[in-house]
C-alpha cells in the first residue's frame, strides 16, 4: 500500500514539473508572466540591473515654484498664503543672517567658544518651519535655530544659551553653542554626534502614535544634513519609520558639503531623495532656496505624513554659503568665487523679497526699517546676555540623571567642594573664574544657602 502511494505521488509530482517547464503559452500576454509571490514585482525573462529609482536613468525631479528673479514659473501654483504670513517668513528669514553675523563675529573676539551659521540654508529652514504645527515636534542636527525663532522663542534666549548665562534653559551652561532646546517650544535639545536624531524622531513619532491625543495630529520632523545621512542612523530611522507605523517628517537638508567633503563624493546615488522608494516611502525633492516651494512640499510632505502615520522624506536641495562651522575655512576646499557666484545667483532671501515687492507686500523703505531694527534687538540682546552671570554652580550636576542620584555624582561633587574650600580664595584664576557664576560658587561651599 504505501509502495502504491509513493509511486502515485511521484507520477504526480513528475507531471507537475513538467508541466512547469513546458513551452505551453501562459494565460497571460506575450511579455506578461505575473509576478513574484506574495509581492507586486513582475516577472521578466531578462535580467533588469538599475542604479536609479526610474527605469530610465534620469534624476528625479526637483519642486520649484518661484525663479531666481522671484517670479512663478509656468504651471506653479502659489501655496495659501496671505500678505500678513508672507511678510512674516521674510521677516524670518532676514533675522537668521543677522543673528548668524554677530554671534559669529563675537566667537571670533573669543566670547563665545562655538558658533554655526545658516547662511544659505534660511529659505529651507524657515519654510519648513511655517509649515509644521507649533506643538510638532522637532528634533534638529544645529543649524534649526530658524524653526525656534518663528516658533517665538526670542533672541534672548538665544543669546543666553551661546553664552551659557542664568538665563540659558537649554543646558544651563553645560552645553556648547548652538546646542538649543526649549520643551515649551517642542524642540528636543541639540546633541553633537551626527545623525543620532534621526532614530529617536522614529521614536519620539511612535510615541505620538500611541498617545488618543496626539495621533493623528502631530508628528516629529527631524531635520540632518546629507552628510548624516551617510550614517547608519539615518537608516534605523528610516527603517523604524517606514515599517512601524510612526509620523516622521525626514528633512535632509542637502547644502552640497558634510564639512569638507563634497556630495559628490557622498554618494553615487541620485542624492538623498533616491533612497526613500527603497523603503516605500512618499518622497519629494524641493528647491531649497524658494521658500514658497519648501513652505507648499513641507505641508504637503506633514499631511501624508499625519495621515498615513508614516515616515515621510523630503530632500531640500540648497548650499551652503557659510563655513561649515567656526572651527572650518571653507575656502581651504573650495573657490571662494565659487561661493560668490552662489550668493550672487541664487540667494533665497533676494528671490523671495523680489516675489514680495511685484506683489506690492514690501518696499525698499520697509526693508531699511526692518534691517535697522532687527540689528538693534540683537545688539541689544546681545549686550544683555554677555553681562548676565552663569548659573549657580552647584546646577553643573543637577538634571542629569532621573532618580536617586548616582554615587560617581556624589563624589565628583564633593571634589570639587574640597578644592573649591582650598583654592578658591587663594588661586587668582580660580577667584577669578567663580566671580562670574550667580552665587560665586558658595552653593557648593556651604557659605551661602
Amino acid at each position: 500500500m504505501i509502495r502504491t502511494l509513493s509511486a502515485r505521488h511521484s507520477r504526480h509530482v513528475s507531471y507537475i514539473f513538467r508541466r512547469c517547464i513546458s513551452a505551453t503559452p501562459s494565460r497571460y500576454s506575450p511579455g506578461n508572466h505575473g509576478l513574484l509571490p506574495a509581492s507586486q514585482s513582475p516577472i521578466t525573462p531578462k535580467p533588469l540591473f538599475f542604479n536609479a529609482v526610474s527605469t530610465d536613468g534620469k534624476s528625479l525631479p526637483t519642486y520649484r515654484i518661484l525663479d531666481g528673479v522671484g517670479n512663478v514659473i509656468e504651471g506653479a501654483e502659489l501655496p495659501e498664503l496671505d500678505q500678513e504670513l508672507a511678510r512674516k517668513i521674510y521677516q524670518n528669514m532676514v533675522l537668521l543672517p543677522i543673528v548668524d553675523n554677530l554671534l559669529y563675529n563675537i566667537q571670533r573676539q573669543g566670547k563665545i567658544s562655538f558658533y554655526m551659521t545658516a547662511y544659505g540654508e534660511e529659505a529651507t529652514i524657515v519654510g519648513t518651519a511655517a509649515a509644521l504645527l507649533p506643538d510638532d515636534e522637532v528634533l534638529g542636527q544645529y543649524r534649526e535655530l530658524g524653526v525656534l525663532l518663528w516658533r517665538g522663542w526670542g533672541i534672548d534666549k538665544a543669546m543666553a544659551q551661546c553664552f551659557g548665562n542664568e538665563e540659558d534653559m537649554s543646558s544651563k551652561g553645560r552645553q556648547m553653542p548652538v546646542h538649543w532646546g526649549s520643551p515649551e517650544h517642542h524642540f528636543h535639545t541639540i546633541s553633537s554626534p551626527l545623525a543620532t536624531q534621526i532614530p529617536q524622531a522614529a521614536g519620539v513619532a511612535y510615541a505620538l502614535r500611541r498617545d488618543p491625543s496626539r495621533r493623528g495630529k502631530n508628528c516629529a520632523a527631524v531635520y540632518f544634513g546629507e552628510g548624516a545621512a551617510s550614517e547608519g542612523d539615518f537608516h534605523a530611522g528610516m527603517l523604524f519609520a517606514s515599517t512601524i507605523a510612526s509620523p516622521t517628517l525626514f528633512i535632509a537638508r542637502n547644502n552640497g558639503f558634510a564639512i569638507s567633503t563634497p556630495s559628490s563624493e557622498q554618494y553615487f546615488g541620485d542624492g538623498i531623495a533616491a533612497r526613500g522608494a527603497g523603503y516605500g516611502v512618499d518622497t519629494v525633492r524641493v528647491d531649497g532656496n524658494d521658500v514658497l516651494a519648501v513652505l507648499n512640499a513641507t505641508r504637503e510632505a506633514r499631511r501624508r505624513c499625519v495621515e498615513s502615520g508614516r515616515g515621510v522624506l523630503l530632500e531640500a536641495m540648497t548650499y551652503r554659503v557659510g563655513h561649515h562651522s567656526t572651527s572650518d575655512d571653507s575656502f581651504a576646499y573650495r573657490a571662494r568665487q565659487e561661493v560668490e557666484d552662489r550668493k550672487r545667483i541664487d540667494n533665497p532671501i533676494a528671490r523671495y523679497r523680489l516675489f514680495l515687492q511685484n506683489r506690492g507686500w514690501w518696499s525698499d523703505a520697509e526693508e531699511e526699517e526692518l534691517k535697522d531694527s532687527l540689528k538693534k534687538d540683537v545688539m541689544r540682546a546681545f549686550k544683555r546676555a554677555e553681562g548676565l552671570k552663569r548659573h549657580e554652580l552647584k546646577e553643573m550636576f543637577s538634571d542629569v540623571y532621573g532618580g536617586e542620584e548616582p554615587q560617581n555624582i556624589k563624589e565628583q561633587r564633593e571634589e570639587l567642594t574640597q578644592l573649591l574650600k582650598k583654592y578658591g580664595n587663594v588661586w587668582e584664576p580660580w577667584k577669578a573664574e567663580l566671580k562670574k557664576f550667580k552665587d560665586n560658587g558658595e552653593s557648593l561651599t556651604g557659605r551661602a544657602d
